[in-house]
């Protein structure tokens, strides 16, 4: 039997008991609008009570398919620089999700500086955090799960290029999620001015842009490299325009606007 993934932060990211964190995702997706078919999408991945409310903003506008190619930074330090899982299933309160066994191999095979390593995921919140919501929000999907530990822009570009070159010729829609929040433990205002610099570059669909505003300004956006392989590759599959969904800090929650983390939830099309 393949392996299956067990949950690393439920009961401290997102509730462990299944109602309540189905009750607690579905709050989170009752926003309206047209719904959007999309190539890629930045969403967030702190804890539910503080950037929930921004990841559901960013699913319930899209029509979501049955696959996902779904890349989030490297918070634990473990493991291989590019790290992708190749099959089994991850376990959340909500169930099993199949990893897409066939997705996987074809960007181990276009992108080799891909590692097989479930060690680097074993312990990431990032990209587990999306799963509840995809659960409640289409039931029914597979995805290809890859932690992105490299900081330099030559190999996020190839990334991206290669995640676009494995989706291109496929008729089925894959869209490529990239998990990120945004600058990290500074007042509330420098967080809002330094986001703002980062989230120009994403809307102009800019990836070098992106890399360049953020060592540059220091902003600590955790999952840069994630955005800036999503942005490539989305730039490379005919993607045209961004629109930004929903922006908002932890102190919007919390009240405390000395250190605050920032949330953006960004849609490319």
């Amino acid at each position: 039997m393949s392996s299956v993934r067990h949950p690393a932060v439920a009961g401290r990211f997102y509730p462990a008991q299944p109602e309540i964190l189905m009750r607690d995702v579905q709050s989170y997706l009752a926003a309206t609008g047209e719904k959007i078919e999309a190539t890629g999408c930045v969403v967030p991945h702190a804890g539910y009570m503080y950037s929930g409310h921004v990841a559901g903003a960013v699913y319930a506008r899209l029509t979501l398919p049955q696959r996902f190619i779904i890349l989030c930074p490297n918070h634990t330090g473990k493991g291989k620089p590019l790290a992708i899982v190749s099959e089994g299933a991850w376990d959340t309160p909500l169930g099993l999700v199949k990893i897409d066994h066939e997705l996987a191999l074809a960007l181990r095979h276009t992108f080799p500086s891909l590692s097989e390593d479930s060690n680097a995921h074993r312990a990431e919140h990032a990209l587990e955090v999306q799963l509840p919501f995809l659960q409640a929000a289409r039931r029914q999907f597979t995805f290809a799960p890859i932690v992105v530990g490299v900081g330099a822009y030559e190999p996020l570009a190839e990334l991206g290029e290669a995640m676009a070159q494995v989706i291109a010729p496929r008729e089925e829609k894959i869209l490529i999620i990239a998990s990120s929040d945004m600058n990290h433990y500074e007042p509330d205002d420098i967080t809002r001015v330094k986001d703002r610099k980062a989230i120009e570059q994403i809307l102009k669909l800019d990836p070098r842009g992106l890399f360049d505003v953020v060592v540059n300004e220091e902003i600590t956006m955790c999952g840069y490299g994630p955005a800036v392989a999503m942005l490539t590759a989305a730039k490379a599959l005919g993607a045209e325009s961004a629109e930004l969904v929903k922006y908002a800090t932890s102190a919007d929650v919390s009240g405390d606007r000395e250190a605050v983390v920032g949330y953006a939830g960004v849609i490319v099309h």
